[in-house]
């Protein structure tokens, strides 16, 4: 169940109550694709950067150590350890990014897996069952994720083709949490499509409203199209999503992104990008981002962020991350991992405080001018 708390402006804060417990938002997933964060670090690790949500894919788990085998280990949680609540994206994205050979039907998709280039079939339906297997807190419906500047018919068609999946998606997981499911208060996301078109994703918006789903992803962005593009898409979407359930920004982004997109209604996102930049020596600081591989560090023994409190920060310069980067110790990626989700989960509480105080304005303005310092 989602609570409303407040808003200002189109900033949202709220409440999820799932059965593995309460996330505050807005709030940053951590991206655990493959049942943990790349970078070594473990579920424990998560609680110490303040996660509240880990997002697992379908699609891989699938593939490998394969849903059947998780399931007969009690779903996900026990699985990685983790026992709050775990967002399972359906696989359509790495379907249509990541698979060979695919062949797009109305039934579903069949794709070469790129691991090993077995033949695979996935559907709305197979989703939803490979979900349920997973027994995830919150599922995500299976959807056509078309490049966000292709073509307007392409577009069109990808978007109807959704929708008609979402209602598969809907009614086989009623079916499989009424019986017998590991997770049968598993709830169902929907995902708005659309492109760059603001008037086929405020459509789509509102025919998906019109199904009073647990809640409403936009997905297809971040992926080729300007900022700006992005966030008018936002502008022309989210008014059209109700207000009272959470609103969900795929795969996004940057500090500056979240701050830009809470400012417009969105209060869930995830993003490898953290994670991704911490394992190559790339740091977030609230003065912007470091590149722990610039000379200018060898002798620096400052920490990576003096106003950061996370372990990380209390321990280590800025000499020695580099030191370990440049003699390509495991050590290295863990820690600025560690750091880099850190300073992500910790945005996201200072803009919840924010929104609490009444300041979130202030504070967007204030915090997007410190991180343009570097």
């Amino acid at each position: 169940m989602y609570k409303l708390l407040k808003t200002e402006g189109q900033a949202k804060r709220g409440r999820l109550i799932t059965p593995r417990g309460t996330v505050e938002t807005p709030v940053f997933m951590n991206v655990a694709t493959a049942a943990a964060i790349k970078g070594g670090l473990s579920a424990e690790d998560l609680d110490t950067v303040g996660c509240q949500v880990a997002l697992c894919n379908t699609y891989h788990l699938h593939l490998r150590p394969g849903d059947d085998v998780v399931a007969q280990l009690g779903g996900l949680h026990p699985f990685m350890a983790y026992e709050r609540p775990i967002l399972t994206d359906s696989g359509g994205f790495q379907v249509f990014s990541l698979a060979q050979l695919r062949k797009i039907t109305d039934e579903g998709v069949h794709f070469s897996s790129h691991i090993d280039g077995r033949k695979i079939f996935m559907g709305p339906r197979e989703s939803m069952r490979i979900q349920s297997n997973l027994a995830s807190d919150i599922a995500m419906a299976f959807d056509e994720c078309p490049p966000a500047t292709a073509e307007r018919t392409y577009i069109q068609a990808a978007v109807d083709r959704t929708t008609r999946w979402l209602h598969q998606c809907i009614e086989e997981m009623d079916r499989l949490n009424a019986n017998h499911a590991i997770n049968p208060q598993q709830m169902l996301f929907g995902i708005v499509q659309g492109g760059i078109n603001h008037d086929i994703r405020a459509t789509h918006a509102k025919e998906l409203t019109r199904l009073d789903m647990a809640g409403y992803a936009i997905g297809g962005l971040a992926v080729g199209e300007t900022h700006e593009e992005m966030y008018g898409v936002l502008e022309a979407t989210v008014p059209h999503l109700p207000q009272n359930k959470p609103t969900y920004l795929m795969g996004v982004g940057t500090p500056e992104n979240l701050l830009e997109a809470v400012a417009r209604g969105i209060d869930f996102f995830d993003c490898v990008l953290p994670a991704r930049n911490g394992r190559h020596g790339h740091v977030f600081t609230s003065r912007g981002k470091l590149n722990l591989f610039n000379v200018r560090h060898t002798l620096d023994d400052t920490p990576i962020d003096e106003a950061c409190a996370c372990p990380v920060c209390a321990k280590y310069s800025r000499a020695y991350l580099r030191h370990l980067h440049k003699a390509k110790e495991i050590l290295a990626m863990r820690l600025c991992v560690m750091h880099n989700l850190y300073f992500y989960n910790n945005l996201m509480k200072e803009i919840r405080d924010a929104l609490d105080n009444g300041d979130f304005a202030d504070f967007k303005a204030h915090t997007l001018e410190n991180l343009r310092q570097s």
